[in-house]
């Protein structure tokens, strides 16, 4: 296969990117992301160096839409919070077989890093100090990849749900009645639901 004359970084990370919105994480590697380009492997590392490269561009990718910026200083620090949040899983969800790769690759990510910034000003401003400061952010991260895998592989919508409404009361009262209560709470619901609780815990 002819090597097209110039590749961008961009270029490169939005090939990275379908293979993995297609084929998983797994599914990731110089053969795949070359043969999306329509060129050799070899070729392909005229570009990038091996595959670490290749998930840190996919990474910048994904995250170059997060704004950074705090929210103005008139609303209250929960709310200036969830606004954070909420613009890192706007850009992170719509890519979630990627989202392991955002752990993996932040402390080299200007976007997160600025982010991050962000967020601990706002922590700070709310009297979270220390390591308590520290522990809030992982926490918060945290909170975000962990809910969209959840919200991947395992929505409240699919059929694990409906499997666990249907288990025997008599075993799993509790089990049971929280799969039918499930199956009426959506994506967005759940998520800022669990934000909450954890935002009034840091005010505590």
């Amino acid at each position: 296969m002819p090597r097209p004359r110039s590749l961008t970084q961009d270029q490169l990370a939005a090939a990275a990117l379908a293979v993995i919105d297609r084929d998983g994480l797994a599914g990731l590697s110089m053969r795949a992301v070359a043969k999306e380009l329509g060129m050799s492997t070899m070729g392909l590392y005229r570009y990038v160096a091996d595959r670490d490269e290749l998930e840190g561009l996919v990474v910048e990718r994904v995250l170059s839409t997060v704004d950074p910026t705090p929210p103005a200083t008139d609303a209250p620090w929960r709310d200036r919070i969830e606004i954070m949040v909420r613009r890192l899983r706007d850009s992170v969800s719509a890519h979630p077989a990627a989202v392991p790769l955002t752990m993996t690759h932040r402390h080299r990510l200007p976007g997160l890093l600025r982010w991050s910034e962000s967020m601990l000003g706002l922590l700070a401003e709310a009297g979270v100090e220390g390591e308590q400061r520290v522990v809030a952010l992982r926490g918060l991260i945290s909170y975000v990849v962990g809910a969209i895998q959840l919200e991947h592989l395992g929505s409240l919508s699919g059929a694990g749900t409906v499997t666990i409404s249907e288990l025997p009361r008599d075993r799993f009262p509790y089990m049971a009645e929280a799969g039918r209560q499930a199956r009426g709470i959506d994506a967005d619901r759940e998520f800022f639901g669990g934000l909450a609780v954890y935002l009034r815990g840091l005010g505590g």
